[in-house]
């Protein structure tokens, strides 16, 4: 029996697209594994955000030659593929520098897998163009597998901000069709999700085709998506400011099924910074967005991205970020160091960072945006609240869901409650989760 082993790294995308190309090799007869030693075929679905990321690729992959010619000693293949954004990327160079590997194949050709495997056999293969064709006609149905899943509804990129490399590893925005989304958020509500999550580069640019043949936007389909029987929760991310609509901060406030959590990325509080990154935006502008969406919808949490250390950044202007972030209050957020990225604008500029000012700089950050996480966590102690049931916890007669705020809970409960929700009174607030007691709907709305 063939085994697949696939290992993603990166953001929400690429987990939906390593889900799918798993999916492609179950329908071709292969077992998925974890134990990556026992695997005919490994593949590793590659994030080029970061720096760092791209080279745990490379580190990941010496590792794998070593395991591919113990394997071959015994008579056991392995095929190596290179799936995803350092794949579109950096095609030729991970053949030059990985001989291990067989197939490099890019975010928006993995529906060809099967044939790019079967290719491999007479010799190393790269498929990084940008087909014509939609991938997502050509994959197979969904395995679905627990009660929270992702779905893909935009890709691609046409904001161009001077450090990222998404545009050029992702292509152009790109929407699926409103019939094309409900069907399958249907089809996993049908295998038991309780909870979809939208993703896309840039979410809330979706302008995929409605019913009628005419352009539909983001409120569009979630309105069309709560009205699927059996879905609890619906949740939308990546996020940019500039496609923040008024109807789409309305939805916030008027459809019930979309949680209180908006993941909304600024970057810094400096406009010069802002403008530099070609973020066309301003601070002012993200800070009018969020009094919107809190005044439909008060109880809101808020995440964001942060870079520390772009080229030129002074400090004066960190100062304008932290001042952002004291001002706003965020339950959660990512904060890295610049780090330039091959092809992108910013890459070549002069007038680095020095990286001990960077590394100063992202721990006063992270200091800040931590301390606002825990008092978040806090807050929800002694109060009542909704947690869908996701799964059995660490301990017997534990099990663990999320609060509407996404925060992970902990309570004692029978695993028959898994995909449902349960009113739970929050007791403890820990570093990375909340302990609770599940209550009755009476106790609940007392």
């Amino acid at each position: 029996m063939k085994k697949a082993f696939v290992k993603s790294y990166g953001c929400q995308m690429n987990a939906y697209d390593a889900a799918r190309m798993a999916d492609v090799l179950t329908a071709e007869g292969y077992t998925p594994t974890e134990v990556v030693e026992e695997a005919d075929v490994v593949v590793l679905n590659t994030c080029h955000i970061r720096e760092k990321a791209a080279d745990k690729v490379y580190s990941e992959l010496g590792r794998l030659r070593v395991l591919k010619a113990a394997r071959a000693e015994v008579g056991q293949d392995t095929t190596i593929v290179v799936a995803g954004c350092v794949a579109q990327a950096e095609g030729a160079e991970i053949l030059a520098r990985a001989p291990a590997v067989d197939v490099v194949v890019g975010p928006q050709n993995y529906h060809r897998l099967t044939d790019l495997l079967a290719r491999s056999r007479v010799k190393r293969v790269v498929d990084t163009e940008f087909p014509v064709e939609d991938k997502f006609d050509h994959l197979p149905a969904r395995r679905t597998q627990g009660v929270s899943a992702f779905l893909t509804v935009q890709e691609g990129c046409d904001k161009f901000c001077a450090f990222c490399v998404v545009p050029y590893t992702r292509g152009a925005e790109v929407s699926r069709s409103v019939a094309a989304i409900v069907a399958e958020a249907t089809a996993l509500v049908r295998g038991g999700v309780r909870e979809i999550t939208l993703i896309g580069q840039n979410v809330n640019a979706y302008h995929g085709h409605g019913a009628d043949g005419a352009s539909a936007n983001l409120p569009v389909l979630l309105r069309a998506l709560q009205d699927i029987p059996g879905i609890l929760r619906l949740r939308y991310t990546t996020s940019h400011p500039n496609d923040m609509a008024a109807d789409l901060i309305a939805a916030h406030g008027e459809i019930p099924a979309l949680m209180p959590y908006l993941h909304l990325p600024v970057q810094s509080g400096s406009d010069r910074v802002l403008k530099a990154m070609n973020r066309k935006h301003d601070a002012e502008t993200y800070r009018d967005i969020i009094a919107r969406v809190r005044a439909v919808r008060p109880d809101v949490a808020l995440s964001s991205d942060f870079i520390v250390g772009f080229p030129g950044e002074t400090d004066a202007e960190f100062d304008e970020t932290m001042r952002l972030v004291a001002e706003i209050g965020f339950a959660s957020a990512y904060s890295f160091k610049y780090s330039p990225r091959p092809g992108t604008p910013a890459a070549d500029w002069a007038d680095p960072v020095p990286e001990d000012v960077k590394s100063r700089r992202l721990a006063a950050l992270q200091g800040l945006l931590d301390d606002q996480r825990h008092a978040f966590n806090a807050a929800a102690v002694g109060t009542v609240v909704e947690v869908l049931v996701e799964k059995a916890g660490r301990h017997p007669g534990q099990v663990a869901g999320k609060t509407p705020h996404l925060l992970p809970v902990q309570f004692d409960a029978p695993t028959s409650t898994i995909g449902t929700l349960v009113p739970v009174r929050i007791v403890r607030a820990g570093s990375n989760s909340l302990f609770g007691e599940a209550v009755s709907d009476a106790a609940a709305a007392a």
